[in-house]
């Protein structure tokens, strides 16, 4: 059985996630893109750089802080991603990078921290 807790503690971080990057300027082109690879939570684009971005929520910072967890495995895995997406869509020529949206939902209020760039595109190995 799937933890269903964990997967609604995901979905709603991506929805506050998206919120928060609207309000900071990003457009959003797609969310929750699946392909056989695995799955690009949110891509958007910031001015003229085209974004691909990962969003870690936890419910409290006991295992860690959310954006400890973009290892590099998953560093590596949302590469592979971010070249199949640009291949797809035949898109050249732009800007792109990685971006952690972390999420740690309290009833006192959600601490949402974004960082930019938060590593460099990884081959696979």
């Amino acid at each position: 059985m799937k933890d269903t807790s964990k997967i609604n503690t995901g979905k709603e971080g991506e929805k506050i996630a998206a919120s928060f990057l609207k309000k900071n300027g990003y457009r959003i082109i797609e969310t929750n893109l699946r392909c056989a690879l695995g799955e690009i939570d949110i891509i958007a684009r910031e001015k003229s750089e085209l974004v691909f971005i990962e969003v870690k929520t936890r419910k409290s910072a006991e295992l860690g802080y959310p954006e400890q967890a973009v290892g590099i495995k998953k560093q590596k895995k949302m590469s592979q991603l971010a070249l199949w997406y640009l291949q797809k869509k035949n898109i050249t020529n732009t800007g792109a990078r990685f971006d952690v949206v972390a999420i740690t939902i309290s009833s006192s209020g959600n601490e949402i921290k974004l960082i930019k760039n938060a590593f460099d595109f990884m081959e696979a190995s």
